[in-house]
């Protein structure tokens, strides 16, 4: 299955996307598409249901962020060994962990504010995925049976505030506008191997990231396995998991956003993302 969030932001309504790509809206039978409704049977309840009888969402309505009530938003650094060595970076032995603040989630189709001065802003196309249940400690084997679904993110970063001043990554992570996610969220049974999805990343239509999660260092199951033994993970939190080569601090010279930009965005499956760049305005 595929559900979707739709209207204004702050007010979105649950939807379900139909096999003709259609919205079908949901708010008769669930509140919202969140990792506690998936936790109380959200997805047993909307398989029962016939499409068809659904209302159809009509008119042009924006698509917000395919998860509402998100509680951690945890990223994964350097998941891709040639995205490492683009960067200059050691591969790591462990996955990498930030934070990226949940105040930074917008719609697929909203804008990518850049904040006063920036200069470095830079583009990560990336897997991400929603947790579904309180989880603590699993296997590796057992892993996946947390996820409640995937979708893309745009793990926007300001390199200057993440690499050139002191601290913590998470300062160049979490400006408003840098968490795209959307526009779907599909169920595990629809997408299969997360490890078998090709994911892309256009900047004014020129390819620059295009690769495959099969390059992943640390796959799924791995990464919800090693999280659940440092936290208790709850459902609701969501995960993006790494970006492959072709960010702009990869580039010689390296390349950034601008006012005027735009992006197209991609993993296999999971709908397409498309973000105009603009200037932080008052």
């Amino acid at each position: 299955m595929k559900f979707a969030r739709y209207g204004e932001k702050g007010l979105e309504k649950p939807a379900l996307v139909d096999a003709h790509g259609q919205l079908r809206d949901l708010s008769a039978h669930c509140e919202d598409v969140t990792g506690e409704a998936f936790e109380s049977g959200l997805f047993e309840k909307i398989a029962a249901l016939d499409p068809e009888s659904l209302p159809v969402v009509n008119g042009s309505v924006r698509i917000g962020p395919c998860v509402g009530k998100i509680g951690n938003f945890i990223a994964i650094g350097l998941n891709y060994t040639d995205h490492a060595e683009e960067t200059n970076a050691p591969i790591p032995t462990e996955p990498i962990l930030f934070n990226k603040a949940r105040s930074c989630v917008v719609g697929p189709y909203d804008d990518v504010v850049l904040p006063p001065g920036s200069q470095d802003a830079d583009w990560e196309v990336e897997l991400a995925f929603l947790i579904g249940r309180r989880t603590y400690r699993v296997s590796q084997d057992n892993a996946l049976q947390s996820v409640a679904g995937y979708f893309v993110c745009n793990d926007v970063s300001e390199r200057d505030y993440q690499l050139k001043r002191e601290g913590q990554w998470m300062k160049g992570k979490c400006c408003p506008t840098f968490g795209p996610i959307g526009p779907w969220l599909v169920t595990p049974d629809e997408v299969g191997d997360p490890q078998n999805l090709s994911l892309w990343l256009d900047l004014n239509d020129e390819r620059f990231q295009d690769s495959h999660t099969s390059k992943m260092i640390f796959p799924i199951a791995e990464i919800v396995s090693y999280l659940s033994h440092f936290m208790i993970l709850e459902a609701g939190d969501i995960v993006t998991t790494g970006t492959p080569p072709g960010v702009g601090l990869g580039m010689k010279p390296e390349r950034y956003l601008k006012a005027g930009d735009e992006m197209r965005l991609s993993v296999e499956g999971l709908g397409e993302q498309r973000q105009k760049v603009v200037a932080f305005s008052n």
